[in-house]
């Protein structure tokens, strides 16, 4: 197993490789070992590599040692899980883009990573109204009594409010990093960091040391949904990057949930948007308070998770095959490579591709033109 963990670090280290290809890879070659060894010619066989990617393979090949790297990586990164490992968060697996490495530090509980006891994502603007925090409180408390688990970011505002909701009533709160495990951000978050590691989690997909680069937080967001069977808006400005994680929410086939407020508050705009697409109000009790109890209620009614063998849920990482995409100029297949099986912001693609952002916004404006991507809010691009 150890070998194993050594090669999906080491695949990890190859800009442009993402969960869809490292799937792909596995089930082409068997294993990761096998296809870190092979020779040029037979990964051109895997779909989504093309040559400037295989290129950086040869380089990185030629420069790392995998079993190395493993035990000098592990000196500071001694808790990580990879997608094979059976601890691995269940719900994790089952969204189309799972972190190939999720590092942790913490106390784990094992029902909770394998989907037994649930776990609901709150978050919300860095600049909540006292209304915002007041029911973030409630509703948070609330949940924790009844056995949830809470998920959030540790950002300012509503995500402190529910870690501390969770932590004041004695349950277990799980913290999604933008940066490495070891680094907290925002700073004045350091001692609520220190409450969590007593009772719940802290994780992240960055290895220790690494710093909160600004495209690392939207990215992190598709976390916290992923390990939530159901989200919370509590407030959220219509450019809010609460928006983000409700739209990773919609793509994962999570339930929403919005706090509902004045129709004139810009914090509510946010929430607006998401009611006219469909989320759902949390909802009011006969004086027209919001109830705790009533969404409760409806947060029980969540579909069962199917408790079957870990070996068949590591079936959910397995992808469905993509159709075979036409023969692309080597420019667009340098943007596409850059854009996996997730939302990828604009930036993102620019820093992964070291193009001009001119000709990447001309090459992905040819991509979407080809139907082969979409762009989503918030200037970031899928695969169709």
């Amino acid at each position: 197993m150890t070998e194993e963990r050594a090669y999906w670090l080491a695949w990890c280290q190859i800009s442009g490789i993402g969960p869809i290809i490292l799937t792909r890879l596995e089930q082409h070659f068997g294993n990761l070992a096998d296809a870190w060894h092979t020779i040029p010619q037979d990964l051109k066989q895997v779909q989504g590599i093309g040559s400037q990617t295989i290129e950086k393979i040869i380089d990185i090949r030629s420069r790392l040692n995998p079993q190395q790297f493993y035990e000098e990586h592990i000196k500071k990164n001694p808790c990580f899980w990879t997608p094979r490992d059976r601890d691995y968060p269940r719900l994790l697996l089952e969204i189309p883009n799972p972190p190939p490495v999720l590092y942790y530090r913490g106390k784990v509980d094992l029902q909770e990573n394998q989907g037994i006891k649930p776990s609901i994502g709150i978050v919300g603007t860095r600049h909540p109204s006292d209304y915002g925090k007041r029911w973030t409180k409630r509703i948070s408390t609330a949940l924790t009594k009844s056995g949830f688990t809470i998920v959030s970011g540790l950002a300012a505002g509503i995500d402190t409010e529910a870690h501390f909701g969770c932590l004041n009533a004695g349950g277990r709160t799980i913290a999604v990093f933008g940066t490495g495990v070891d680094l907290v951000y925002p700073r004045e978050n350091k001692k609520l960091a220190e409450a969590i590691l007593e009772q719940g989690l802290i994780i992240s997909e960055y290895p220790a040391g690494t710093k909160g680069f600004k495209t690392h937080f939207p990215r992190r967001n598709r976390i916290i949904t992923g390990l939530s069977r159901a989200l919370l808006v509590m407030e959220a400005p219509q450019k809010s990057g609460a928006l983000i994680t409700a739209d990773y929410a919609k793509e994962f086939h999570r339930d929403i949930y919005v706090l509902t407020a004045r129709l004139d508050d810009d914090n509510s705009q946010g929430c607006l948007e998401l009611l006219n697409q469909g989320a759902t109000p949390i909802p009011p009790n006969r004086d027209r308070l919001l109830s705790e109890e009533r969404l409760l209620k409806m947060l029980g009614a969540l579909p069962q998770l199917d408790t079957t063998e870990r070996g068949e849920q590591l079936s959910l990482f397995t992808q469905t095959p993509a159709p075979r995409l036409p023969q692309l100029e080597p420019r667009l297949t340098q943007v596409l490579d850059a854009i996996q099986g997730e939302a990828t912001p604009f930036d993102l693609i620019v820093e992964t591709t070291q193009l001009p952002p001119g000709e990447v916004s001309s090459v992905l404006l040819e991509l979407e033109l080809l139907e082969i991507i979409t762009q989503l809010p918030g200037m970031r691009y899928q695969r169709c």
